[in-house]
């Protein structure tokens, strides 16, 4: 066993895994308060990659100061998907808001194919390397964390601390009271939507400063987020973190003993046996197995 080159591939997975977290995360929260499943999400995944593009290559704009604007266009997108596909069939079965999102879905990567073509792109980086032992780490992966990290704590004390944040718990927890107390809910689910998008559109952001891209490469981040989320249980914020970094690990862990394309294999059967033994997620499955010992 190589261990220099296993220490290496888990320190690259737990970086990686931050960030489908951070990607997770986003589909999540949109699923706990508004019980809405996003097919739009991959869209938006990649319109944070070109948002990085094109201020870069057309504007010169470093791509860390450009993901400012991808939060701002993420969190306004979200707000106007919400008002024109969503708002009127938020309150009709999961299939009608899943093939609104999914109608989204095709109207954006149809939009950004006409625009970009499908041809493969990168956004231009380079903070150099940082020696740690006998691994290396990039400098690009240390700043995506550190981005991830802070956007997360940021994202819990907006909806742990301030007054709004508190709103969107209350909607999430019983709209029909919420209302009664004189929350705006629908204000409250469009904001939800724009904040679960602005976090798609960040980690897209951030997945451009390490990877190459296409209008399609958020297709493959939409599918690898549902694993996460449901990885970590449906609606459970810190479970769509911890199921990134599990992720992330087991992707870079397994290439050390297994070729690159077994992993999407070995993900999709974690995928099926989580929802055959713990449908509602890992965190959940342990709680119920602590309580059984008890």
């Amino acid at each position: 066993m190589n261990l220099e080159a296993l220490l290496a591939s888990s320190l690259d997975g737990l970086m990686l895994g931050f960030l489908y977290g951070l990607m997770a995360m986003g589909l999540t929260l949109i699923f706990g308060v508004m019980k809405v499943i996003n097919l739009a999400h991959g869209p938006v995944i990649m319109l944070g990659m070109f948002v990085l593009l094109v201020l870069q290559q057309g504007m010169g704009i470093n791509p860390y100061l450009g993901l400012l604007a991808a939060m701002a266009l993420g969190l306004v997108s979200g707000i106007l998907i919400y008002f024109v596909a969503l708002h009127r069939v938020i309150n009709a079965p999961e299939l009608t808001t899943l093939l609104a999102t999914f109608a989204v879905n095709l109207m954006i990567i149809g939009l950004a194919t006409v625009m970009f073509t499908t041809s493969s792109r990168s956004v231009d980086v380079n903070l150099g390397t940082l020696p740690l032992g006998p691994a290396t780490l990039q400098g690009t992966r240390l700043a995506a964390v550190a981005v991830a990290v802070v956007v997360t704590v940021a994202l819990y004390l907006f909806l742990y601390r301030s007054r709004i944040g508190k709103s969107i718990r209350a909607v999430a927890n019983n709209r029909s009271a919420a209302e009664l107390m004189g929350i705006n809910s629908t204000w409250m689910l469009a904001l939800s939507f724009g904040l679960g998008t602005m976090l798609a559109a960040v980690a897209g952001g951030l997945l451009s400063t390490l990877l190459s891209f296409t209008v399609l490469s958020g297709g493959v981040y939409e599918t690898k987020s549902f694993v996460i989320v449901v990885l970590g249980g449906l609606g459970n914020p810190t479970g769509a973190l911890i199921g990134g970094i599990v992720i992330g690990l087991l992707e870079s862990v397994t290439t050390v003993y297994i070729p690159v394309s077994w992993v999407p294999v070995l993900e999709y059967v974690i995928f099926v046996l989580i929802l055959l033994v713990a449908p509602a997620g890992l965190p959940e499955w342990f709680k119920n197995l602590r309580r059984s010992r008890s």
